[in-house]
C-alpha cells in the first residue's frame, strides 16, 4: 500500500520536476559507473521512477548522457559570468580562464571523462547543440585576444582561435593523466605556466620598441646636431690678465 501511494504521488508530479528528477539521477549513475556500465533501471531507481517514464522524456541513454553534459556546459557558461566582468588586464583575463577550466576537470573528472571519450569523438558532435556550448565557453577565450590585439597589447599577427586551440589544447595534456586516475595536477601552477607562455610569447612590448620611422628620426636628429656642433667655430678663450 505505502508502495502504491509513492507511485501516485510521484506521478502527480508536474514534468518539468520529473524530469529534473531524472536528470540528477542520470548525472550521478553516469559520474558513478560510466557511461556504458550505468543502465536505465538504475537512474529510475535512483529518480524514483518507472523505468518507462525515462523513455517518455529520453529516446535513449544515449541522449540522456548527452542533456546532461550539456546541462554541465550551461552551468560552465554561466556560473563565473559575473567575476569574470569585474577582471581587468589580459594577462589576468587569460589566467582566470585557464584557472576556471581547470577547476571545473578537477571538480568534475567523470563528466570531463565522459566529454572527451564517449560524446566528443562521434560523428554527429560537430553539428550538435553541445558543440556549440562548447565554442560559446572556449569564445571567451577568443573575445579576450581579439580586444588585445585590437589595442595593440598582442602581435598583430595573433591567430585568436590558434590562441584558444593552444590553450584547451594544452590544459587536455596536462590534465589527462588525472583523468585516467594516473596522477595529479596542481591547477594554480599550471594556469601561470600557460597564461605567461601564450602572453610573454604574444606580447607587444610598446614601452621598449621602436619603430623604423621613429629610430630613423632619431638618427637624423642626432645628426644635425652633431653637424651644428662641427660647424660653430670654438670660442676663443680669452685670457685673464692680472
Amino acid at each position: 500500500m505505502a508502495r502504491s501511494a509513492v507511485k501516485r504521488q510521484v506521478n502527480r508530479l508536474p514534468p518539468e520536476r520529473r524530469i529534473s528528477d531524472i536528470m540528477k539521477a542520470a548525472r550521478d549513475v553516469f559520474t558513478e559507473k560510466g557511461y556504458s556500465e550505468a543502465l536505465i533501471t538504475d537512474i529510475a531507481v535512483r529518480a524514483g521512477v518507472v523505468e518507462g517514464s525515462i523513455y517518455r522524456f529520453f529516446a535513449n541513454k544515449r541522449e540522456l548522457l548527452v542533456k546532461v553534459v550539456e546541462l554541465w556546459f550551461e552551468e560552465l557558461l554561466t556560473q563565473d559570468a559575473e567575476q569574470f566582468a569585474g577582471i581587468r588586464g589580459v594577462w589576468n583575463q587569460i589566467r582566470f580562464i585557464v584557472h576556471t577550466h581547470l577547476m571545473s576537470i578537477r571538480r568534475d573528472p567523470a563528466l570531463s571523462r565522459l566529454m572527451f571519450q564517449e560524446i566528443r569523438p562521434t560523428p554527429d558532435y560537430r553539428g550538435s547543440r553541445l558543440f556549440k556550448l562548447n565554442q560559446a565557453y572556449t569564445h571567451r577565450l577568443i573575445d579576450v585576444v581579439k580586444a588585445a590585439v585590437a589595442n595593440g597589447e598582442l602581435r598583430p599577427d595573433t591567430s585568436p582561435s590558434l590562441v584558444r586551440d593552444m590553450v584547451f589544447g594544452a590544459i587536455e595534456h596536462r590534465t589527462w593523466a588525472f583523468l585516467r586516475n594516473e596522477g595529479d595536477f596542481d591547477p594554480d601552477q599550471i594556469a601561470d605556466q600557460i597564461t605567461n607562455m601564450v602572453y610573454r610569447g604574444l606580447a607587444t612590448d610598446r614601452k621598449g620598441a621602436v619603430t623604423f620611422d621613429t629610430l630613423f628620426a632619431r638618427l637624423d636628429a642626432a645628426t644635425q646636431r652633431l653637424e651644428a656642433i662641427t660647424e660653430t667655430p670654438p670660442k676663443k678663450r680669452v685670457r685673464k690678465t692680472a
